[in-house]
C-alpha cells in the first residue's frame, strides 16, 4: 500500500517564483531614493523575516525615511507592480503544484505578506489548488522559526511529521525541519542555502521537475517503514538523499 503525504506545503519566493531578486531590487531602490547606503549583509539578514520584522529592519537598520509601516507599504507597492507585469515562475512550478495537488492537500507557508502571496497565485492561475495560505506575518515570527509551517499544517488538519515542505533558502529549510516535516530542498542560486543547512533536507532536488508522486511516496515510506497509514511514533531523521 502506498504511503501518501498528509499535506504538501510550499514556500513561495525562490521555490515557485523567481522573486527574490525583485525583493532585493525594490528594497535597494527605496534606500537609493532616500539617499541611504545599503548596509553589508542586509539582503541576507532579511531573508525569511516576516513583514513586521523586515520592515522594522528597513526602518531601523537600513534607515529608510519614515517608520516600519511606511517601509512595508512602499516595499509591497513596488513588488505588486513588478508581480503584475513581470512575474517569473520557476521552471515546472505550475506542473509540480498540480502533481502534488493530485496527491495531497496543498498549502503555502511564506514570509511574504498575504496580499503578495495572493497576487502570485492569481497570476499563476493556481489559486484554487491551495487549500491554505499562511503568511508568517500572521503568526508573529518569521523563518527560521517553525510557526508558519506549523500553522499551515494545523489549518490543513495535517500531521507535520507526515507532511512535506518544499523550500529553497537556509532559513526556510531550518523552519520546516524545526516543524518536524519532511523537507524537500530545491536550492535557488540567489538564496544559496549553505551545504550544512542542506543536510537537514530529506531530499535535495535540481528542480521542481523532480518533485513527483514517486518521490513523495518514497519519502513517506522511509519515514514510516511498515506503517501503510503513515502513523508512527518515531519519525526518522533527515538521512535520505535523493
Amino acid at each position: 500500500m502506498t504511503r501518501e503525504p498528509a499535506a504538501v506545503v510550499f514556500d513561495l519566493d525562490g521555490v515557485l517564483v523567481d522573486t527574490e531578486p525583485a525583493w532585493d531590487a525594490v528594497r535597494r531602490g527605496l534606500a537609493a531614493a532616500d539617499g541611504v547606503p545599503w548596509p553589508p549583509g542586509a539582503t541576507q539578514a532579511m531573508m525569511g523575516l516576516n513583514t513586521q520584522e523586515w520592515s522594522a529592519y528597513l526602518a531601523d537598520v537600513v534607515g529608510l525615511r519614515g517608520d516600519a509601516a511606511s517601509a512595508a507599504a512602499r516595499t509591497i507597492a513596488g513588488l505588486r507592480s513588478v508581480y503584475r507585469t513581470d512575474l517569473t515562475a520557476k521552471p515546472d512550478a505550475v506542473a509540480a503544484i498540480r502533481r502534488m495537488g493530485a496527491l495531497a492537500p496543498l498549502g503555502i507557508a511564506s514570509s511574504s505578506p498575504r496580499i503578495l502571496i495572493e497576487t502570485v497565485v492569481d497570476v499563476l492561475g493556481v489559486t484554487d489548488l491551495f487549500s491554505v495560505v499562511v503568511s508568517t506575518e500572521e503568526v508573529g515570527v518569521g523563518k527560521p522559526a517553525p510557526d508558519g509551517y506549523l500553522e499551515a499544517c494545523r489549518r490543513l488538519g495535517a500531521d507535520p511529521a507526515a507532511s512535506i515542505a518544499v523550500e529553497d533558502s537556509g532559513s526556510g529549510i531550518r523552519a520546516a525541519a524545526a516543524a518536524g516535516m519532511l523537507v524537500v530542498a530545491v536550492p535557488d542560486s540567489f538564496t544559496r542555502a549553505a551545504p550544512a543547512t542542506l543536510t537537514l533536507a530529506h531530499a535535495v532536488l535540481d528542480s521542481l521537475a523532480d518533485l513527483d508522486a514517486e518521490l513523495a511516496i518514497d519519502l513517506m515510506s522511509r519515514r514510516f517503514p511498515g506503517q501503510p497509514d503513515g502513523l508512527s511514533s518515531s519519525p526518522d531523521t533527515p538521512d535520505a538523499r535523493i
